[in-house]
């Protein structure tokens, strides 16, 4: 297939995303000039990249496109997407992470962060038109500028929760490709936990939070129980979204993580897509919640609106403090993009010292499943979904009773008089269809999950 049959790469859910090769050199380049010519900085780029092996050729073309904006480029390396986004905005400045989140391993992208956060979805048309009067020089050489994101990200976390928080926790740490890896553990160490670093690897794994499959979760039951921890932890490719499981290897869905980080810190105001489990609503803990459609940009659009003491977080677990958190005498500075380690330490030292599971269990009863079909073309998963609102209910269980509600702000969510929700939307960042299931129990909400992805599956490939 030559670049010019490649599908072109587009702004999804968070971010430019697609196939690592048809992110050329050129387009890379390009975009980087025009994301540094468009927004406010203090002459430099900060650049950052996760471990996919595509990932240091584009981090080389964005720091060439920045060269050709006149600006010098700091070379974080591989780190946490928060924590680039980070330190480039305490330099009041800009920053691109090269990064596919948590899409397979030949699929690549970019995130743009301005100086005071995530760009909006006015910011991606900008960039979008601004490429065609843009022209760069391939030949052209950044100045670059080492540094270390690690140090000062390790320390905002220290320095809020206290380096006895995870005293006598015994904490599993899935390292597999996760640019956490690079952090995670000296964060752990230096918080009093005993960490157990389990299955780095060399190969690029693609985690997707939402989509924990069968034999991951057996991996971490077994994980659990072979070295009797406490929890564990991982993240996806970028360490944005937090992969939590209980002390008996049961994984945490991010949409619980973020209810309960939201309660530790004090938050008055919830922002959450229409996905997200609607337990948050059931808490005597908060002041209003705000639903919106999926993707961060929306989030953190929500977020700016409400204003005051408000967090965002996603299904996917991708947690975003919008004020001034406090903890004793220690503060917490907002960081307006999503992050996977607040949640992970939240939900540690939460609950007054009791085990994971007893955290959960004191939440109402409320649970979500989540998975999805991969490869799937967007106009298969775009008839699907037109289907379902011409009422061809197909695609669904049959015992759920009548639909009670429909919801069109993202994909399709229908509420049935059983009190399940299932929604169904085509993913925003690959070529996947999405289904988020949510019941009154965990096992109702995998079996209905399970029967809807079958009943998917049929219909796209038939």
């Amino acid at each position: 297939m030559t670049n010019s049959e490649l599908e072109e790469p587009a702004f999804g859910t968070s971010g430019l995303r697609g196939l690592a090769e048809a992110l050329t050199d050129e387009l890379v380049a390009s975009y980087a000039a025009v994301f540094c010519k468009l927004f406010p900085n203090s002459g430099v780029l900060f650049v950052g990249q996760d471990l996919r092996a595509s990932s240091l050729r584009i981090a080389e073309a964005v720091a060439i496109g920045a060269a050709n904006a006149g600006l010098n480029v700091v070379n974080c390396g591989v780190v946490p997407t928060p924590a680039l986004a980070m330190v480039a905005m305490q330099a009041d400045t800009i920053s691109i992470m090269v990064t596919g989140s948590h899409i397979p391993a030949n699929r690549n992208g970019l995130k743009f962060y301005r100086a005071d956060g995530e760009i909006t979805k006015a910011d991606e048309l900008a960039m979008r038109e601004g490429l065609a009067s843009i022209s760069v020089d391939l030949e052209a050489s950044p100045t670059m500028i080492e540094a270390a994101a690690r140090d000062a990200y390790i320390a905002r976390y220290v320095n809020f929760f206290g380096p006895a928080a995870l005293s006598g926790k015994k904490i599993g740490f899935w390292a597999q490709s996760s640019a956490a890896r690079e952090v995670l553990p000296d964060m752990l160490r230096a918080l009093g936990g005993e960490v157990f670093l389990l299955s780095p690897s060399k190969e690029f794994v693609p985690i997707d939070t939402e989509a924990v499959d069968d034999e991951t979760r057996g991996k971490l039951k077994t994980w659990a129980n072979e070295h009797g921890l406490d929890a564990v932890i991982s993240t996806d490719g970028d360490a944005d979204r937090p992969l939590l499981a209980d002390e008996n290897g049961s994984v945490v869905p991010g949409d619980i993580l973020g209810a309960i980080t939201a309660r530790e810190l004090g938050a008055d105001v919830v922002v959450t897509p229409v996905s997200a489990n609607t337990m948050v609503d059931q808490m005597p803990d908060f002041d209003q919640i705000v639903r919106t459609k999926i993707g961060s940009p929306y989030v953190i659009a929500g977020m700016d609106e409400a204003g005051g003491r408000v967090v965002g977080y996603e299904p996917n677990g991708g947690f975003l403090l919008g004020f001034t958190a406090t903890r004793g005498s220690a503060e917490m500075l907002p960081l307006a993009t999503r992050d996977a380690v607040l949640p992970i330490l939240a939900v540690l030292t939460g609950g007054g010292g009791g085990s994971v599971s007893e955290l959960v269990a004191s939440l109402p009863m409320r649970r979500t499943a989540t998975d999805r079909l991969k490869d799937v073309p967007r106009e298969a998963s775009d008839t699907l979904v037109r289907s379902i609102l011409g009422g061809d209910t197909s695609a669904l269980p049959d015992d759920l009773g009548d639909i009670q509600n429909i919801d069109q702000t993202d994909g399709v969510r229908m509420l049935f008089e059983t009190g399940t929700i299932v929604t169904i939307r085509p993913s925003g960042n690959a070529p996947e269809l999405r289904c988020y299931v949510e019941a009154d129990t965990e096992a109702e909400a995998s079996r209905v999950m399970q029967s809807t992805l079958k009943n998917m599956r049929e219909i796209v490939s038939g």
